[in-house]
């Protein structure tokens, strides 16, 4: 049974704050959208603190109350875990209404996590949200559009990019746009979404997956697949960050990077590749205090390495001088 937290509420180290699309954040820490459920589900665990994280963004918000898929809704796989939630919440209005007046805005920033299953529901639950003390909207644009026979909305550049727009017309606080991993371009997508009014992107989503009970040869996911997350995602997610910091820093967008961040070395990789800020989730499920690890480990290596702020690690990965040697295709063909 855990406990009020008794962890003080000391603020990370100097080095370790940014500003983030206006925002002051205090570690370059985000708490990922259905992990931390409105923001409390950690704060009665004995050392955890609200403090020693930059953001928390809030659970996916539809405009109307979902119950979410049917069960199973969570499966672990090796190095990682499958989830089929259903974006299971309250509605945007119950959230504005009664959740939002019960977080302390104090202790560290919130986004809102907004989902649709239109692009009229996504302006809507913006609109919604800009009326209320959120600091932020992250877009999750890996939704199924309704319209489209169920596509997902971040699967395809156009429709990413309409949703942003529309979300744009209605709000003044910044937007994140959360790319999926589950796309042919990322890269392209990413330049629509900038085009269309983003303020930063979170690299990325879960990558979709199954998995299969043997004995009753069944689906162990009610809603058969489900997204993807932990250690076995890192790759992936480490490479998207790189490909689209390509595009992002020419127009000083910030980048959210996650993905099976559970040490401070993957937090580390993550920034050097290009992310300005790091998202912790599935971590949090068995290592509750790893955020605060995280901090002390990021800051010791700005220290040991002479940087005077966290911007000035981001992006600086080394990449090897351009060769002559024959591309690798071609020579597997041979």
């Amino acid at each position: 049974m855990t406990t009020p937290s008794t962890s003080s509420t000391t603020r990370p180290p100097e080095s370790l704050s940014s500003a983030f699309c206006g925002l002051n954040f205090d570690s370059p820490i985000v708490l990922l959208s259905g992990c931390v459920g409105f923001g409390e589900e950690y704060t009665r665990v004995e050392g955890f603190s609200n403090h020693h994280v930059g953001a928390i963004a809030l659970k996916g918000t539809t405009l109307e109350p979902r119950l979410g898929n049917v069960p199973h809704r969570v499966a672990e796989t090796p190095m990682g875990m499958l989830n089929a939630i259903g974006l299971q919440n309250p509605g945007v209005h119950h959230v504005v209404n009664n959740i939002l007046p019960t977080l302390d805005f104090g202790e560290t920033r919130f986004l809102a996590n907004v989902c649709g299953s239109t692009i009229e529901d996504y302006a809507e639950v913006c609109r919604v949200f800009d009326d209320s003390p959120i600091d932020g909207l992250e877009i999750n644009i890996s939704c199924p559009n309704v319209k489209e026979g169920g596509v997902a909305f971040g699967n395809n550049p156009d429709m990413s990019a309409r949703v942003v727009e529309a979300c744009r017309k209605v709000t003044s606080k910044p937007i994140i746009t959360k790319l999926s991993p589950n796309q042919t371009d990322i890269q392209e997508n990413a330049r629509r979404c900038i085009e269309a009014g983003t303020d930063a992107l979170a690299v990325i989503n879960t990558v979709m997956g199954m998995a299969i009970d043997t004995a009753s040869r069944k689906p162990i996911i009610g809603n058969i697949q489900g997204g993807l997350s932990g250690p076995a995602i890192k790759p992936i997610a480490l490479l998207k960050v790189h490909q689209v910091y390509q595009v992002t820093k020419a127009h000083n967008i910030p980048i959210i990077g996650q993905g099976g961040i559970t040490t401070v070395n993957d937090a580390l990789e993550f920034l050097i590749a290009g992310a300005s800020s790091i998202g912790i989730g599935t971590s949090l499920f068995y290592d509750p205090l790893v955020c605060e690890k995280i901090n002390q480990g990021v800051h010791h290596y700005l220290t040991e390495h002479k940087f005077k702020s966290l911007s000035g690690m981001t992006g600086t990965l080394e990449l090897p001088a351009t060769s002559n040697a024959p591309n690798q295709t071609e020579y597997i063909k041979d």
